[in-house]
């Protein structure tokens, strides 16, 4: 029969316990990319005064808050939130990116980026290291808020 000390059986729950509070840390959310500063914000969207948001597939430019303003979009099964300045090029006068159905178009070099992810797609995506700029939401009834 094994025998346990108690400081054996502390370090036995310290490495079983330490995984979970891992995977439930919320400062695994990644927005590190160098060409965009990480401000802090937090902001209401109301349903009610986009329309579009109502329905699955549809997103809205709003300027309240982000580096370029904000892309939120609906997935079908909830609400997602990006900054709508080009992820993989540096500020400038054509780094906000505008809508094209599903997808936002960096107007610098023509890169589309899929709502749905975030992530570069189609044919000026060589070199696009980093994906669109994503932040949290919350959804309470009609209010959508946006925070990093």
């Amino acid at each position: 029969m094994l025998y346990l000390t108690k400081e054996m059986k502390k370090i036995i729950v310290l490495f079983l316990t330490f995984p979970i509070i891992l995977c439930c840390n919320d400062s695994n959310f990644n927005n590190n990319n160098p060409y965009l500063p990480d401000y802090k914000f937090k902001v209401d969207i109301y349903i009610n005064f986009y329309d579009k948001l109502r329905f699955s597939g549809n997103a809205i430019y709003t300027s309240e808050a982000g580096i370029r303003g904000l892309i939120i979009f609906n997935t079908g099964s909830g609400y997602i939130a990006f900054d709508a300045a080009c992820p993989n090029q540096s500020l400038s006068s054509c780094s906000t990116m505008t809508l094209k159905g599903i997808n936002a178009v960096c107007s610098c070099d023509n890169a589309e980026y899929s709502l749905f992810s975030g992530q570069c797609i189609g044919t000026n995506c060589d070199g696009k290291q980093y994906p669109m700029k994503q932040y949290r939401v919350e959804v309470s009834g009609s209010t959508i808020r946006v925070y990093n």
